[in-house]
């Protein structure tokens, strides 16, 4: 059974959220404050974060800070604020979904049982190395090394680069990057896959102009460009 925390101050979308999600099979855990919600989070193994922004306590921002500097765990970010720039920013914080309220339960209880399906069907095991050594992909850990120092990456950034290392060689488009990692059902920001790789690029790559491990092709898409 996955274990999800709700940190929601609207007690009244807590409860509607948790009742779906239960009713879906899930462990739930609900929280109305940030510090509460960050207490559960230390104390209990949770699989995915259902984060409110607009806390009391602490801005949902800074708890998606805290929780990033120590753990890879799915974050769903839950907010009025629904500019560009604000998607944006919350996908570069670490956020794997931004959903805007109002939001149908029906919808986030799909996209939570899409993500555990993601999880579920792993890519094949076994360690990649690249660049002399220089990068090493742990697929069993799910963990990326650059130089022997683990790189902190979201889950939905090292889905990106193991998808693209699976099909080594072959430009795969934004569309087909969407399919292969969010479903078919995904239904967010369409530059979503844009923005995660410039995240990528920040940790993985020594010049982020000139990348020599995630390469774009002009018009077409993204591909490994990483040597053996």
């Amino acid at each position: 059974m996955h274990h999800i925390l709700i940190i929601e101050d609207e007690e009244n979308v807590s409860g509607v959220l948790n009742a779906y999600l239960e009713k879906a099979g899930y462990q739930v855990y609900q929280a109305i404050t940030g510090y509460e919600g960050m207490e559960i989070f230390r104390k209990e193994e949770i699989d995915l974060v259902i984060l409110d922004l607009m806390l009391p306590d602490i801005s949902g921002e800074e708890i998606c800070k805290i929780i990033r500097q120590s753990s890879d765990v799915h974050i769903f970010m839950l907010t009025a604020k629904g500019a560009l720039n604000d998607r944006i920013e919350g996908l570069n914080m670490g956020a794997d979904e931004y959903l805007i309220k109002p939001f149908s339960p029906r919808e986030l209880t799909a996209r939570v049982n899409a993500l555990f399906r993601r999880l579920t069907a792993r890519f094949p095991s076994s360690n990649v190395i690249f660049d002399d050594g220089n990068l090493l992909i742990d697929r069993d850990k799910r963990s990326v090394s650059i130089k022997n120092e683990v790189i902190p990456f979201t889950p939905n950034e090292f889905d990106i680069i193991s998808t693209l290392i699976v099909n080594k060689g072959k430009v795969l488009s934004r569309e087909q990057l969407i399919d292969k990692i969010f479903g078919v059902d995904f239904n967010g920001y369409d530059r979503t896959v844009d923005v995660h790789i410039k995240n990528i690029r920040k940790k993985i790559e020594e010049d982020t102009r000139n990348p020599k491990y995630v390469v774009t092709v002009m018009k077409a898409g993204y591909k490994f460009g990483g040597v053996n």
